[in-house]
């Protein structure tokens, strides 16, 4: 599993934050994803703080984004060459790193050229400040297109991906694994709907009752999610297990799946996510999430039929 930090420096302190990367480092992680508009870059000075003295820089495949707007002025986002080699030197800086391991495309922009875009791309590996490139958010035309333009070979693709949104496998997987791009899964407790936690109202601690993410977790609380809930609370109940494991298991499985980005508000949170990956769902019940999560796919995802 990856390690996501959109809540650090908004909603997760400085302390609970370095509680959580010794957490997940002591536990085997690797992967930890952060970006340069979380908590308008409080998030990646953060992590930056924490790597060195507490976490070995070595010890951490460090990712983030550009492209989402930062700041005024021509430069200040997007995905021309020079809002994005603007973007990455601020991330340099308040990460406080002289590389980023994976640098990823947050947002297709369609104002930009593509072959500007992954010029820049091209321009910021060349140069020794990224090791990797990915792309995010990304429809299924626009990934297989950057894929085979790039100069540049694109590793990952950062997607929605939960048994509640999986909108990505009408197209989006499928040009993965075409172009050999790993997918890294965001909110793959859908938005922190499948714990449960939201069955009979929303708990005033909750994301879904914070004025910055309420709306966030509502898209997620409609009749089809609710049904979806119930299969999962089942399974984890006759798993012996967590819905949020459950879920997670789900997720992590799923053909071309790197790791899932698992975020939380305090370690015991993250604690929880991390033991997922002792869980193995039986095939019946992978099967009966399957269905009752199943999305409308027809022609021509599926051709010939």
């Amino acid at each position: 599993m990856a390690l996501g930090t959109m809540t650090w420096g908004r909603d997760t302190d400085a302390d609970e934050a370095a509680s959580q990367l010794v957490a997940f480092v002591d536990a085997g992680g690797t992967l930890v994803d952060t970006a340069d508009v979380h908590a308008d870059g409080e998030g990646e000075r953060i992590l930056g703080s924490l790597l060195g003295d507490l976490v070995p820089r070595d010890d951490v495949v460090l990712a983030t984004k550009a492209v989402a707007k930062r700041t005024g002025g021509p430069f200040g986002g997007g995905a021309s060459r020079g809002a994005l080699l603007s973007a990455l030197d601020g991330s340099l800086r308040r990460l406080g790193v002289d590389h980023i391991d994976l640098w990823q495309l947050h947002a297709w922009d369609p104002e930009v050229p593509l072959d500007e875009t992954l010029g820049a791309v091209d321009a910021a590996v060349a140069s020794g400040k990224v090791r990797y490139a990915g792309v995010s958010n990304y429809a299924g035309w626009q990934l297989a297109t950057a894929a085979a333009t790039s100069p540049v070979r694109l590793v990952s693709a950062q997607m929605e991906y939960s048994l509640l949104e999986r909108g990505i496998e009408r197209e989006v997987t499928a040009a993965a694994a075409h172009h050999g791009v790993g997918l890294l899964a965001w909110a793959p407790l859908g938005r922190g709907v499948l714990t449960g936690k939201y069955r009979s109202g929303t708990p005033a601690d909750s994301r879904g009752a914070s004025e910055t993410y309420a709306g966030y977790v509502e898209l997620h609380r409609t009749e089809r999610a609710a049904r979806i809930v119930q299969a999962v609370m089942t399974a984890a109940e006759g798993l012996g297990t967590s819905p949020l494991a459950v879920a997670l298991a789900w997720v992590r499985d799923r053909p071309g799946v790197v790791a899932p980005v698992v975020g939380a508000r305090d370690t015991g949170q993250l604690t929880g996510s991390l033991a997922a990956e002792e869980i193995s769902l039986p095939p019946a019940i992978r099967s009966a999430l399957d269905d009752v999560s199943a999305i409308e796919t027809g022609y021509p995802e599926r051709w010939p039929r």
